[in-house]
């Protein structure tokens, strides 16, 4: 390389300065959120070390976690994923897509007044006003959301925000998330009221504890029918065992048949607990990458727990389009652990037998035998499920 040719470094630091200001923050959030959940980011080592450089020199980093952007996406925080835009369900938005719809809302749909936004919101949090920014953003939050609402009536406005959003984001499904930003913003007061009347934590919801919830999301629905899929990623964050959402919906039917659940309007409750089975299938994915095994148990424990409860509470539920969609996803981790099987050296696979006769006991085993003593007692815990399940089946 010629000292005429640009090093890595300047590319990196020419590309990062084509973003906005917002855009590297959201980069580097992202990046450090992939480090926090095992991801290897050493190729982003560059772009790392160049982020941190800009937002943690002078202090910076307090303005990055109280900047207006964050203030603005405040009423929303919840119903936040880490999934993408094309895999969010109805109750979920993309962290992903906040950027776009950010920068978009900047530069094209409202530049004037984000730039008296940004401007005013700067100096109240600069004077130590938090108080006054909140009442900041809600002003500026009714305007974006009345606007929105003006571009989305009509197919030309749709077409137009889809083009705007495609200046920032490669996702098409961004549109979506716009949609539900919209309808969230719209009752963000409610949304509010019900995430404060909700427990911190709900260790099992049965009993009392599901009584409470809910009657809390039937008076919530009963004033804001189109907000259930807000309220329901709401509480299922709430829940120490995130799968027990689907008991809204069991409970709410007569005969518990997945025919009657799915036309309970808790129905969807459902769907969402098999999209949780997705996210933890990625989870356990990165963790058996990583050779973290004692991390793999956890998670695979989750998994097959799910899967059991869902076969055992809902009747005829393997012709439902549930448990087509579950057993899909059963045979799809299947064949990734067998191929992880694979793997192993020789005196490790004859556990393969094993596992294609009785896939709890024999993966169980396997991440036993490959982590020493790790999981006694998960073994134990899930043979006992599945004797349970064989008999009741006979």
């Amino acid at each position: 390389m010629t000292a005429a040719q640009p090093t890595s470094v300047d590319r990196i630091r020419d590309y990062l300065a084509r973003l906005s200001q917002q855009a590297r923050c959201n980069l580097l959030t992202e990046i450090e959120r992939l480090q926090l959940h095992g991801e290897d980011v050493s190729s982003f080592s560059s772009i790392l070390a160049e982020l941190r450089a800009e937002f943690r020199k002078d202090g910076e980093n307090s303005h990055r976690i109280g900047n207006p952007s964050r203030y603005f996406f405040q009423p929303i925080e919840e119903l936040l994923v880490d999934r993408s835009p094309e895999k969010a369900n109805a109750g979920q938005i993309s962290r992903g897509s906040l950027s776009a719809v950010w920068e978009w809302i900047n530069h094209e749909l409202l530049r004037t007044m984000a730039r008296d936004y940004c401007e005013t919101i700067k100096n109240a949090l600069v004077a130590g006003q938090p108080q006054k920014a909140s009442q900041l953003a809600d002003g500026f939050q009714s305007k974006v959301v009345k606007s929105l609402q003006a571009t989305l009536a009509s197919e030309a406005g749709v077409q137009s925000a889809q083009a705007g959003l495609g200046q920032y984001t490669s996702s098409h499904a961004c549109i979506n998330d716009l949609r539900k930003m919209v309808g969230a913003l719209q009752i963000r007061q409610a949304i509010a009221a019900f995430d404060a009347a909700l427990p911190p934590k709900i260790d099992h919801l049965e009993g009392d504890a599901l009584m409470k919830v809910q009657g809390l999301l039937d008076g919530f629905v009963a004033k804001h029918p189109q907000g259930l899929a807000f309220a329901l990623t709401i509480a299922m964050k709430r829940l120490a065992h995130p799968w027990q959402i689907a008991l809204l919906a069991i409970q709410a039917s007569h005969s518990r048949s997945a025919e009657d659940i799915a036309a309970t309007r808790y129905g969807i409750a459902v769907s969402m607990v098999l999209d949780h089975l997705e996210d933890r299938h990625v989870i356990l994915r990165q963790a058996l990458k990583t050779s973290r095994v004692e991390a793999a148990k956890g998670i695979l424990g989750d998994i097959y727990e799910i899967e059991y409860q869902l076969r055992h509470r809902i009747g005829r539920f393997e012709e439902s389009e549930w448990g087509k969609r579950l057993d899909e996803f059963m045979a799809s981790l299947t064949a990734e652990l067998e191929a992880e099987l694979h793997t192993l050296p020789d005196g490790t696979r004859h556990v393969l037998g094993a596992f294609a006769h009785r896939r709890h006991g024999g993966l169980l085993h396997f991440l036993a035998r490959t982590g020493r003593d790790a999981l006694a007692g998960g073994a134990a815990y899930y043979e006992k499920l599945i004797g349970s399940d064989h008999k009741q089946a006979g």
